[in-house]
């Protein structure tokens, strides 16, 4: 028989399996030992994401509305049976765990889901009795919650396109044990604002908040936003239906001096960004050429990241000769020789690099890894009219500085000429002769279109087999575009 972990060990290895449901779940049925400590930490958040779980998923909603029910009260169980709702749970015995309890993350979006899809398969008469039942599950759910859930760390309240029934849970008996410590609050601008008036009574040391932006702005958000002396992270999205494009500074000029970090999706003004004098991280997703970031200034900036979309490179430009002095981080989703030639020039400080080079841009690539003689990481694109892989690894191996040790390729599209094993072995001694020695970190990502990559050759890999054996890396790892 096979010696067993103690608990403490089984625990920090199911950490890192947090965000792995399915083999979370699956360890809850391998013996007692492992049910009593994975379980804490797969409903600690055990909401599924819609894109990764969707042959899971349905199955899995069910699974957890059914736990829930089983856990309800007495009371809430005849209410239900009263109004003749009846939900399948996994056994007709009280369950094993109080599951509530562990719940540290609570999606009042996803609670609605999972009851309207159990009631749509119920194929109630009515839209009112079907709203009317799924009012009163969600309503005895979080009434549950309220009173037995430890303080909760995350609350997801938003809608995307159902109108979720309102229910006022921050009233009920243990709400405010329950809501006092919150850090994370996930909303709808539009949601009630008695809802916000409970909430900004209890809560008031929220550290991140992100708001989608809807038609409609309530109040009691504003206030909710003003109470909290612990802001921190923010993060702006601009939804269908929201055209108020005005200054949105006053929101949240009480708490210029605490965020650190803000991060904004969609067509919002960006000169309000100047008034948070400490922030340290950026992420911009905007629409538009975005003429107002040239004027942007963020003297303590050392994080920028441009997620999606792209203004003209001349605006960007002037961003990064204004902000670029201590960035030290920094996430380009695009390509134009003449904005790299800028970071070369106005980003000393720079560690971590994510940028795009067309294939005749080798002397820019040079540029930046010389002008950047603190950096660390490279990601960059591979494929027909970007970087070819041998001019990359060359260029890499030879220009590089010191301190570098990890770089990212990106094959986004067709490699048109295979990179030959003798061409890569090249690059791993001209990376064992370096001076001083670092430990390489190798890191290979396939596009959705991408083939002929580096790790498409047999010969290849056999190359860096050989040189694992040598000890030349930190890590080397080839993963698709949903694993970077």
């Amino acid at each position: 028989m096979f010696p067993q972990l103690p608990s403490d060990c089984l625990n920090e290895i199911f950490e890192y399996l947090e965000k792995d449901k399915v083999t979370l779940h699956s360890c809850l049925l391998v013996n007692r030992l492992w049910c009593e400590t994975s379980v804490k930490i797969l409903w600690r958040n055990v909401w599924f994401d819609y894109h990764v779980y969707v042959l899971y998923r349905l199955k899995a909603l069910s699974q957890i509305l059914g736990t829930l029910v089983s856990c309800l009260p007495i009371e809430s169980k005849r209410l239900l049976h009263k109004n003749k709702i009846f939900i399948d749970t996994p056994t007709s015995k009280s369950p094993l765990f109080n599951y509530a309890s562990f719940v540290k993350v609570l999606s009042i979006y996803e609670i609605d889901q999972i009851v309207q899809h159990a009631l749509e398969s119920q194929q109630f008469n009515t839209l009112r009795s079907l709203n009317y039942n799924k009012f009163l599950i969600t309503q005895e759910i979080l009434k549950m919650f309220m009173s037995q859930m430890s303080p909760l760390k995350e609350l997801i309240y938003h809608s995307e396109f159902e109108e979720i029934p309102c229910v006022h849970f921050a009233y009920f008996p243990g709400a405010i044990n329950c809501l006092k410590f919150l850090q994370v609050f996930i909303c709808s601008s539009d949601l009630y604002s008695e809802f916000y008036y409970q909430l900004s009574q209890v809560c008031q040391q929220i550290q991140s908040l992100t708001i989608r932006f809807k038609a409609i702005f309530s109040n009691g958000l504003k206030d909710l936003i003003y109470l909290q002396n612990n802001l921190e992270f923010l993060t702006l999205t601009h939804s269908d239906g929201w055209t108020n494009a005005t200054d949105i500074s006053p929101l949240f000029t009480k708490h210029s001096n605490n965020l650190t970090k803000l991060e904004i999706r969609g067509d919002f003004p960006l000169m309000f960004i100047s008034i948070f004098t400490n922030l340290r991280e950026l992420i911009l997703s905007p629409f538009g050429d975005r003429k107002d970031l040239q004027y942007v200034i963020i003297p303590q900036l050392k994080n920028f990241r441009f997620s999606y979309g792209f203004p003209e490179p001349e605006y960007l430009s002037k961003f990064l000769e204004n902000n670029g002095g201590n960035l030290e981080e920094l996430y380009l989703n695009a390509s134009e020789d003449s904005l790299n030639s800028t970071i070369a020039k106005f980003c000393p400080k720079l560690k971590l690099l994510f940028t795009i080079f067309m294939e005749d841009e080798l002397e820019t690539l040079k540029g930046i890894l010389n002008g950047c003689k603190l950096l660390e990481s490279l990601k960059v694109w591979c494929g027909e009219k970007y970087l070819k892989e041998e001019q990359l690894l060359e260029i890499v191996s030879k220009y590089s500085p010191k301190n570098f040790y990890e770089l990212k390729i990106f094959y986004i599209c067709n490699v048109g000429k295979e990179l030959y094993p003798k061409e890569l072995e090249s690059f791993f001694i001209n990376w064992m002769n370096r001076t001083p020695q670092q430990l390489l970190s190798f890191v290979i990502i396939k596009g959705y279109n991408s083939s002929n990559s580096l790790v498409d050759n047999r010969g290849n890999l056999e190359v860096v087999e050989k040189y694992r054996s040598l000890g030349i890396f930190r890590k080397f790892r080839a993963v698709t575009f949903e694993e970077d």
